[in-house]
């Protein structure tokens, strides 16, 4: 190996400090104030088992860390952040709460995403020309805002199943049902009543508990005839 004022092999010394050309490997610890590739090339930094990068403070404990290996990358430290071009926070993660800032959040799941406890959001939509559907398979899902919910489908079906119950419920208000069609098809029928003439057009008729049921419409009310149903 040749030694020179300018250094040796591989290794130059410059006003901005030393320069290394090629592949360089370091057997102890480097300390440098900065270390960079040459313009227009990229820097990597490659480890037969992992890199690890530390923030120690006066103490030499470790603030933050950086560990990429081969089971994957791992990060430590109070607050994880990921900014954009524009310095606008797309990501965040602490102890107590994880933030996405991203306009649109997707997920690619086949299976959709799964909250174990609540969400809070202001919008949940989907995709142009996708589906939208929200399930609880084995528990109740209970949708709450202090204003109001509304539930919007412009070029498509709004569907409602459940196995028990469906309950819709205003404490202070109304709910309103505003279609050009309103359909009950199972409905259960009242008993056919000789008076007046059989026709095909009813009455919907409420029973003490709420149940409803349809009656065959006479001259006057025929619902008290069908009390029955509400049994």
């Amino acid at each position: 190996m040749n030694f020179t004022i300018d250094g040796m092999g591989n290794l130059r010394i410059t006003e901005k400090g030393l320069r290394l050309e090629g592949d360089s490997e370091f057997l102890k610890p480097l300390y440098a104030k900065e270390i960079r590739s040459r313009p227009g090339n990229p820097l990597y930094l490659q480890s037969a088992r992992n890199v690890t990068v530390n923030i120690l403070n006066d103490e030499m404990k470790v603030l933050t860390g950086l560990v990429t290996g081969p089971q994957g990358v791992e990060a430590y430290g109070k607050r994880f952040e990921v900014l954009s071009n524009s310095g606008k926070m797309l990501f965040s993660a602490t102890e107590e709460e994880v933030v996405v800032g991203a306009e649109r959040l997707r997920v690619l799941g086949a299976e959709g995403t799964v909250f174990p406890k609540s969400i809070e959001t202001p919008n949940v939509r989907a995709d142009p020309f996708k589906e939208l559907r929200l399930e609880s398979p084995t528990r109740a899902l209970v949708m709450e805002a202090p204003k109001g919910i509304e539930i919007n489908a412009e070029a498509g079906n709004l569907l409602a199943t459940c196995r028990t119950d469906l309950r819709l419920e205003s404490k202070d208000g109304e709910i309103s049902l505003n279609a050009a069609n309103i359909k009950l098809p199972r409905l259960p029928r009242g008993a056919y009543s000789s008076m007046g003439l059989k026709q095909n057009v009813y009455e919907i008729c409420v029973c003490s508990n709420g149940r409803l049921f349809l009656s065959q419409a006479g001259s006057s009310s025929t619902c008290q005839i069908n009390t029955s149903v509400c049994l």
